[in-house]
């Protein structure tokens, strides 16, 4: 059973998964599998976000990209939402191994991008 940390009005993030990135579908399960979602209640400027998630796009290219999912797809759909402001949340696995992050429009009801990272590669 997942363990949503949200406040009255705030959208079914599972729900909400859909294929805006190829770290959909793994969310989606660690959700169905016992993660826990926190969504978080401050809002963040796109620049900062879409910053940050570039940062870590180019670390996780340096390294090889096998432990993360949908990152490039990510820092590709932020870009289009230049001068927003944003929210964020995460999903953690049950068993700690997978993390995934949530990018939403700034009223939380439109789930925009999400991304994860693992201790192990992720499968095809």
């Amino acid at each position: 059973m997942s363990l949503e940390h949200q406040h009255p009005g705030h959208p079914d993030v599972a729900a909400m998964l859909a294929d805006q990135t190829s770290a959909c579908k793994a969310a989606s399960e660690a959700i169905a599998a016992g993660g826990e979602v926190e969504i978080f209640e401050g809002l963040a400027p796109h620049w900062m976000v879409l910053g940050i998630t570039t940062t870590r796009l180019r670390g996780s290219l340096k390294r090889g990209l096998p432990k993360t999912i949908g990152l490039e797809e990510t820092v590709e759909i932020l870009g289009r939402h230049r001068g927003e402001q944003l929210r964020t949340g995460t999903i953690a696995a049950a068993d700690r191994l997978a993390h995934f992050t949530l990018y939403f429009d700034a009223t939380g009801t439109e789930l925009l991008a999400c991304d994860g990272r693992s201790a192990t590669p992720f499968e095809p």
